[in-house]
C-alpha cells in the first residue's frame, strides 16, 4: 500500500481579515494535489491574524492568546475544505481558549465532516511567556489508510513522544513547526531524523515561515519528507524537500510495505530493538 502525502510550509505576511487569510492558504491549496490522502500545514500559522487588529504592533507575547478569537472561523473553514477536497487535513496549530486556559492545539479534519484534535503536550520554554497550558494525551489517530501520532514542534524533541506513538501503531507522524530562529529550525529537523530512525517511521516536517514587522516572531525552515536513513530510501533519510523561502508544497507517495520491510530486514532494525532489551532500560535509585 502506498499513500500521498503533502506538506505546505506557510509563509507570514500581513491580512486585513480572516478572508484574506483564506485566500492565502486556498492558494496554497493550488499546489496540493487532489489525490493526496494527507495535506500537513504548519504550528501557529494563524499567527498572521493578528495583524487584523490594528494596535497588533503594541501586542506582546501574551496577546498571541488572542488567536482565539478566529477559532470557530478556523473550523469552519477546514471543514468545509476538507470536505470539499475530500481529503485529510492536518491544520498546523492554533490557539484553542477553554475553561482551563488556552492550548497549543492541531485540528485533524478527517474529509467527512468530523474533526479530531491533539494538544501539545511539551511546551518549549519561549511559550510560557504565553499563558499556554499543556495537553495530557498521545492519541495515535486511525484515520484514513494509515495510523499516525501529531508532534507540534517541540513535542519533536522529546523522544518518548515517538516511541510512544511507533509502539501504538503509527506510520507516520505529522509535526507542525514554527521556530523563531534557525537554531531551532535545526534543532527540530535533526530530531525528526532520529526519531524516523529510531523508530523506523515517517515523519513529515512542516513550518511556519516568513516575517512580518512588530513583535510577530520570524519563522525559519523548509518543509520536508523523512525516512530513516536506509535503503530503498535516499541516504540522508530527505525523501523530498522545498527549496522554497516562501509557501511552497512538496507532495510524495510513500510505501507502507517498504517501511515495514525495513523494520525486518533493514541495516538498522531499531523498531524492534528498542523494546528487545528493555529490562536494562529502568534506571535504579543507588543505594545510599
Amino acid at each position: 500500500m502506498s499513500i500521498k502525502v503533502s506538506s505546505c510550509q506557510f509563509e507570514l505576511q500581513k491580512v486585513d481579515n480572516f478572508s484574506t487569510f483564506k485566500d492565502q492558504v486556498l492558494r496554497a491549496f493550488d499546489d496540493v494535489p487532489l489525490s493526496s490522502d494527507y495535506v500537513l500545514l504548519p504550528e501557529l500559522f494563524t499567527m498572521s491574524l493578528l495583524t487584523t487588529f490594528k494596535d497588533y504592533e503594541q501586542f506582546t507575547e501574551k496577546d498571541n492568546e488572542q488567536l482565539g478569537v478566529f477559532l470557530e472561523d478556523y473550523i469552519q473553514f477546514f471543514n468545509e475544505l476538507s470536505q470539499k477536497r475530500k481529503q485529510i487535513i492536518i491544520a498546523g496549530s492554533t490557539i484553542e481558549p477553554t475553561d482551563q486556559g488556552y492550548y497549543n492545539t492541531t485540528y485533524i479534519f478527517d474529509g467527512k465532516g468530523n474533526i479530531f484534535k491533539h494538544r501539545k503536550t511539551h511546551i518549549f520554554p519561549a511559550e510560557s511567556a504565553w499563558d499556554i497550558i499543556e495537553g495530557d494525551e498521545l492519541e495515535v489517530f486511525n484515520i484514513g489508510p494509515v495510523k499516525f501520532g501529531v508532534a507540534i514542534c517541540y513535542e519533536m524533541e522529546i523522544p518518548e513522544i515517538a516511541h510512544i506513538y511507533s509502539q501504538k501503531g503509527a506510520d507516520i507522524i505529522f509535526c507542525p513547526s514554527y521556530t523563531f530562529t534557525e537554531y531551532g529550525f535545526w534543532r527540530v529537523r535533526h530530531c525528526a531524523h532520529a526519531r524516523s530512525i529510531e523508530n523506523q517511521l515517517y515523519v513529515v516536517h512542516c513550518p511556519t515561515i516568513g516575517e512580518i514587522p512588530g513583535p510577530i516572531h520570524n519563522g525559519f525552515g523548509t518543509t520536508a519528507i523523512i525516512g530513516p536513513a536506509d535503503l530503498p530510501w535516499t541516504t540522508n533519510g530527505v525523501i523530498a524537500e522545498a527549496m522554497s523561502t516562501s509557501t511552497a508544497v512538496v507532495t510524495v507517495e510513500l510505501s507502507i510495505e517498504d517501511l515495514y520491510e525495513n523494520r525486518k530486514n533493514g541495516a538498522a532494525t531499531t523498531y524492534k530493538d528498542r523494546v528487545r532489551r528493555k529490562e536494562i532500560y529502568t534506571i535504579k535509585a543507588p543505594i545510599n
